[in-house]
Protein backbone atom coordinates (compact mmCIF):
# COMPACT_ATOMS: atom_id res chain seq x y z
CA UNK A 1 0.00 0.00 0.00
CA UNK A 2 0.85 3.80 -0.03
CA UNK A 3 1.97 5.95 -2.99
CA UNK A 4 2.91 3.46 -4.99
CA UNK A 5 -0.36 1.58 -5.08
CA UNK A 6 -2.32 4.57 -6.57
CA UNK A 7 -3.42 5.76 -9.82
CA UNK A 8 -2.87 9.58 -10.13
CA UNK A 9 -3.00 11.85 -12.82
CA UNK A 10 -1.68 15.55 -13.20
CA UNK A 11 -4.50 18.60 -12.97
CA UNK A 12 -2.40 20.58 -16.28
CA UNK A 13 -4.55 23.87 -14.81
CA UNK A 14 -2.93 24.35 -11.41
CA UNK A 15 1.06 22.13 -12.52
CA UNK A 16 2.85 22.87 -15.22
CA UNK A 17 0.99 26.64 -15.86
CA UNK A 18 4.49 27.81 -16.01
CA UNK A 19 4.18 26.42 -19.73
CA UNK A 20 1.48 27.83 -22.47
CA UNK A 21 -1.52 25.11 -22.66
CA UNK A 22 -0.21 23.11 -25.11
CA UNK A 23 2.66 22.36 -24.34
CA UNK A 24 1.87 21.07 -20.62
CA UNK A 25 0.60 17.95 -21.66
CA UNK A 26 4.16 16.92 -23.22
CA UNK A 27 5.54 18.16 -19.92
CA UNK A 28 3.40 15.98 -17.98
CA UNK A 29 4.59 13.11 -19.94
CA UNK A 30 8.38 13.87 -19.89
CA UNK A 31 7.67 13.76 -15.86
CA UNK A 32 6.68 9.93 -16.16
CA UNK A 33 3.02 10.55 -16.09
CA UNK A 34 0.51 8.94 -18.69
CA UNK A 35 -2.68 10.99 -17.11
CA UNK A 36 -4.11 14.25 -16.69
CA UNK A 37 -6.93 16.33 -15.84
CA UNK A 38 -8.07 19.88 -16.59
CA UNK A 39 -10.38 22.72 -15.64
CA UNK A 40 -12.25 24.21 -18.09
CA UNK A 41 -9.16 26.01 -20.41
CA UNK A 42 -10.98 28.70 -21.76
CA UNK A 43 -12.21 30.63 -19.08
CA UNK A 44 -13.89 33.37 -21.21
CA UNK A 45 -15.76 31.42 -23.86
CA UNK A 46 -17.61 27.99 -23.02
CA UNK A 47 -17.88 27.55 -26.76
CA UNK A 48 -14.53 28.30 -27.62
CA UNK A 49 -13.83 27.79 -31.64
CA UNK A 50 -13.26 24.40 -33.20
CA UNK A 51 -9.75 24.81 -33.88
CA UNK A 52 -9.09 25.25 -30.47
CA UNK A 53 -10.42 22.42 -29.41
CA UNK A 54 -8.75 20.39 -32.24
CA UNK A 55 -5.17 21.58 -31.37
CA UNK A 56 -6.01 20.97 -27.13
CA UNK A 57 -6.89 17.54 -28.56
CA UNK A 58 -4.08 16.80 -30.76
CA UNK A 59 -1.71 18.32 -28.10
CA UNK A 60 -2.96 15.60 -25.37
CA UNK A 61 -2.84 12.87 -28.28
CA UNK A 62 0.19 13.87 -29.36
CA UNK A 63 2.16 13.24 -25.79
CA UNK A 64 -0.17 10.38 -25.54
CA UNK A 65 -1.09 10.83 -22.05
CA UNK A 66 -4.82 9.64 -21.63
CA UNK A 67 -7.28 12.62 -20.14
CA UNK A 68 -9.45 11.51 -17.60
CA UNK A 69 -11.47 14.69 -15.90
CA UNK A 70 -12.31 17.73 -17.27
CA UNK A 71 -14.50 20.79 -15.40
CA UNK A 72 -17.48 22.33 -17.36
CA UNK A 73 -17.21 25.84 -17.54
CA UNK A 74 -16.87 27.51 -14.72
CA UNK A 75 -16.82 31.11 -14.79
CA UNK A 76 -13.61 32.68 -13.98
CA UNK A 77 -11.44 30.12 -12.36
CA UNK A 78 -8.74 30.80 -11.27
CA UNK A 79 -10.14 33.93 -9.59
CA UNK A 80 -13.31 34.63 -8.44
CA UNK A 81 -15.59 32.41 -9.65
CA UNK A 82 -16.77 28.81 -8.42
CA UNK A 83 -19.10 27.59 -11.08
CA UNK A 84 -21.73 28.66 -13.35
CA UNK A 85 -24.17 26.58 -12.82
CA UNK A 86 -26.06 27.81 -10.00
CA UNK A 87 -26.02 31.58 -11.16
CA UNK A 88 -29.41 32.96 -13.22
CA UNK A 89 -29.03 34.75 -16.25
CA UNK A 90 -26.12 34.93 -18.31
CA UNK A 91 -23.87 32.35 -16.13
CA UNK A 92 -26.26 29.73 -16.50
CA UNK A 93 -27.34 30.39 -20.15
CA UNK A 94 -23.46 29.96 -20.59
CA UNK A 95 -23.20 26.99 -18.52
CA UNK A 96 -26.05 24.93 -20.43
CA UNK A 97 -23.98 26.46 -23.67
CA UNK A 98 -21.12 24.29 -22.56
CA UNK A 99 -22.90 21.41 -21.78
CA UNK A 100 -22.44 19.44 -24.95
CA UNK A 101 -18.78 21.22 -26.18
CA UNK A 102 -17.36 19.90 -22.70
CA UNK A 103 -19.27 16.51 -23.27
CA UNK A 104 -18.12 16.23 -27.11
CA UNK A 105 -14.63 17.12 -25.60
CA UNK A 106 -14.55 14.89 -22.98
CA UNK A 107 -15.93 12.26 -25.14
CA UNK A 108 -13.51 12.84 -28.47
CA UNK A 109 -10.36 11.52 -25.98
CA UNK A 110 -12.10 9.10 -23.97
CA UNK A 111 -12.73 10.73 -20.68
CA UNK A 112 -14.87 9.36 -18.52
CA UNK A 113 -15.39 12.32 -15.74
CA UNK A 114 -16.85 15.77 -15.66
CA UNK A 115 -16.78 17.96 -13.06
CA UNK A 116 -19.62 20.83 -12.43
CA UNK A 117 -18.62 23.47 -9.71
CA UNK A 118 -21.90 24.64 -8.32
CA UNK A 119 -21.14 28.61 -8.36
CA UNK A 120 -21.42 31.37 -5.71
CA UNK A 121 -24.49 32.66 -3.67
CA UNK A 122 -25.66 36.03 -5.31
CA UNK A 123 -26.55 38.96 -3.43
CA UNK A 124 -30.16 39.29 -3.83
CA UNK A 125 -31.00 36.58 -5.49
CA UNK A 126 -33.17 33.26 -2.90
CA UNK A 127 -30.41 30.84 -2.46
CA UNK A 128 -33.94 27.95 -2.74
CA UNK A 129 -34.19 29.62 -6.56
CA UNK A 130 -30.26 28.92 -7.03
CA UNK A 131 -30.65 25.75 -5.65
CA UNK A 132 -33.98 25.09 -7.83
CA UNK A 133 -31.61 26.30 -11.50
CA UNK A 134 -28.71 24.28 -10.07
CA UNK A 135 -30.56 21.03 -10.12
CA UNK A 136 -31.97 21.78 -13.62
CA UNK A 137 -28.65 22.27 -14.71
CA UNK A 138 -26.75 19.34 -12.95
CA UNK A 139 -29.63 17.22 -14.39
CA UNK A 140 -28.84 18.64 -18.21
CA UNK A 141 -25.13 17.72 -17.68
CA UNK A 142 -25.50 14.14 -16.02
CA UNK A 143 -27.53 13.38 -19.08
CA UNK A 144 -25.04 14.70 -21.43
CA UNK A 145 -22.78 12.56 -19.46
CA UNK A 146 -24.34 9.73 -19.32
CA UNK A 147 -24.24 10.25 -23.63
CA UNK A 148 -20.52 9.87 -23.52
CA UNK A 149 -20.09 6.95 -20.38
CA UNK A 150 -19.06 9.44 -18.12
CA UNK A 151 -20.01 10.54 -14.14
CA UNK A 152 -20.99 13.88 -13.47
CA UNK A 153 -19.02 15.01 -10.12
CA UNK A 154 -20.10 17.47 -7.48
CA UNK A 155 -17.37 19.16 -5.50
CA UNK A 156 -17.02 19.98 -2.34
CA UNK A 157 -14.80 23.10 -1.80
CA UNK A 158 -13.71 25.14 1.64
CA UNK A 159 -15.25 28.27 2.73
CA UNK A 160 -11.91 29.66 4.03
CA UNK A 161 -11.02 29.87 0.37
CA UNK A 162 -14.84 30.00 -0.90
CA UNK A 163 -16.80 31.83 1.66
CA UNK A 164 -20.13 32.27 -0.85
CA UNK A 165 -19.58 29.04 -2.19
CA UNK A 166 -22.56 26.93 -0.74
CA UNK A 167 -20.95 23.40 -0.62
CA UNK A 168 -18.66 23.40 1.59
CA UNK A 169 -18.51 19.79 3.06
CA UNK A 170 -18.93 16.65 2.35
CA UNK A 171 -22.27 15.90 3.61
CA UNK A 172 -23.38 19.35 1.64
CA UNK A 173 -22.15 17.87 -2.09
CA UNK A 174 -23.40 14.57 -1.36
CA UNK A 175 -26.71 15.39 -0.76
CA UNK A 176 -26.54 17.31 -4.35
CA UNK A 177 -25.39 13.91 -5.72
CA UNK A 178 -28.29 12.27 -4.41
CA UNK A 179 -30.65 15.34 -5.61
CA UNK A 180 -29.17 14.42 -8.87
CA UNK A 181 -29.29 10.87 -9.14
CA UNK A 182 -32.79 10.69 -8.00
CA UNK A 183 -33.89 13.58 -10.40
CA UNK A 184 -32.54 11.74 -13.63
CA UNK A 185 -32.82 8.16 -12.38
CA UNK A 186 -29.43 7.50 -14.08
CA UNK A 187 -26.62 7.23 -10.92
CA UNK A 188 -24.30 8.67 -12.46
CA UNK A 189 -23.35 11.61 -10.04
CA UNK A 190 -20.69 11.04 -7.57
CA UNK A 191 -18.73 12.94 -5.06
CA UNK A 192 -15.88 14.99 -5.68
CA UNK A 193 -13.75 14.45 -3.08
CA UNK A 194 -10.61 16.67 -2.23
CA UNK A 195 -8.82 16.20 0.67
CA UNK A 196 -7.58 19.44 0.85
CA UNK A 197 -10.51 21.44 0.34
CA UNK A 198 -12.54 18.83 3.04
CA UNK A 199 -9.05 19.56 5.31
CA UNK A 200 -9.61 23.11 5.06
CA UNK A 201 -13.03 22.81 6.26
CA UNK A 202 -12.05 20.68 9.59
CA UNK A 203 -13.90 17.62 8.56
CA UNK A 204 -12.91 14.00 10.15
CA UNK A 205 -11.03 12.34 7.33
CA UNK A 206 -11.19 9.17 8.30
CA UNK A 207 -14.63 9.36 8.68
CA UNK A 208 -15.69 11.06 5.44
CA UNK A 209 -13.58 8.42 3.72
CA UNK A 210 -15.56 5.24 5.63
CA UNK A 211 -18.90 7.10 4.67
CA UNK A 212 -19.00 8.49 1.08
CA UNK A 213 -15.79 6.23 -0.38
CA UNK A 214 -19.08 4.10 -2.05
CA UNK A 215 -20.68 7.67 -3.67
CA UNK A 216 -17.13 8.88 -4.68
CA UNK A 217 -16.09 9.14 -8.98
CA UNK A 218 -12.99 11.01 -8.34
CA UNK A 219 -10.60 11.71 -5.61
CA UNK A 220 -7.88 15.08 -5.48
CA UNK A 221 -5.08 15.75 -3.41
CA UNK A 222 -3.11 18.91 -2.17
CA UNK A 223 -1.41 19.16 1.32
CA UNK A 224 -2.57 21.37 3.77
CA UNK A 225 -1.77 24.17 5.14
CA UNK A 226 -0.32 25.50 1.84
CA UNK A 227 -1.85 23.62 -0.80
CA UNK A 228 1.46 22.07 -1.59
CA UNK A 229 2.96 18.82 -3.02
CA UNK A 230 1.84 15.90 0.20
CA UNK A 231 4.86 16.13 2.48
CA UNK A 232 5.19 20.03 2.82
CA UNK A 233 2.33 20.29 5.10
CA UNK A 234 1.11 17.67 7.58
CA UNK A 235 -2.15 16.13 6.26
CA UNK A 236 -1.47 12.05 6.36
CA UNK A 237 -2.17 11.51 2.52
CA UNK A 238 -0.98 8.13 2.12
CA UNK A 239 -2.30 6.86 4.58
CA UNK A 240 -5.86 8.52 3.71
CA UNK A 241 -5.50 6.92 0.13
CA UNK A 242 -4.80 3.53 1.76
CA UNK A 243 -8.00 3.70 3.58
CA UNK A 244 -9.71 5.11 0.27
CA UNK A 245 -8.77 1.98 -1.48
CA UNK A 246 -9.49 -0.53 1.78
CA UNK A 247 -12.70 1.36 1.65
CA UNK A 248 -13.25 0.07 -2.10
CA UNK A 249 -12.11 3.54 -4.15
CA UNK A 250 -10.02 2.14 -7.02
CA UNK A 251 -10.53 5.16 -9.01
CA UNK A 252 -7.78 8.27 -10.39
CA UNK A 253 -6.37 10.46 -7.81
CA UNK A 254 -5.36 13.81 -9.37
CA UNK A 255 -2.79 15.90 -7.86
CA UNK A 256 -3.99 19.68 -8.14
CA UNK A 257 -1.65 20.81 -5.72
CA UNK A 258 0.50 24.25 -6.20
CA UNK A 259 3.92 23.77 -6.89
CA UNK A 260 5.94 26.40 -4.90
CA UNK A 261 8.69 27.85 -5.94
CA UNK A 262 10.39 25.65 -8.23
CA UNK A 263 9.11 24.37 -11.65
CA UNK A 264 6.44 21.70 -11.60
CA UNK A 265 8.49 19.01 -12.71
CA UNK A 266 10.57 18.91 -9.68
CA UNK A 267 7.24 18.97 -7.69
CA UNK A 268 6.82 15.13 -8.24
CA UNK A 269 10.38 13.99 -5.90
CA UNK A 270 7.85 12.84 -3.30
CA UNK A 271 6.20 10.37 -5.67
CA UNK A 272 8.84 7.47 -7.64
CA UNK A 273 9.08 8.02 -11.53
CA UNK A 274 7.55 4.26 -11.90
CA UNK A 275 4.98 5.14 -10.10
CA UNK A 276 3.92 7.92 -11.79
CA UNK A 277 2.55 5.79 -15.04
CA UNK A 278 -0.99 4.70 -15.09
CA UNK A 279 -1.77 1.01 -14.00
Amino acid sequence: MGFADQRFNVNLSILFTELPLLERPAAAAAAGFTAVELWWPWIDSPTPEQSALDALKAAVEDAGVRLTGLNFYAGRLPGPDRGALSIPGEESDRFRANIDVAAGFAGSLGCTALNALYGNRVDGVDPAEQDRLALENLALAARAADRIGAVLLVEALNEPESPRYPLVSAPAAVGVVDKVNEATGLGNAKFLMDLYHLSMNGEDLPRVIDAYAAKTGHVQIADDPGRGAPGTGSLPLEDLLDRLTKAGYDGWVGLEYKPGDVPSAQSFSWLPAGARAAR
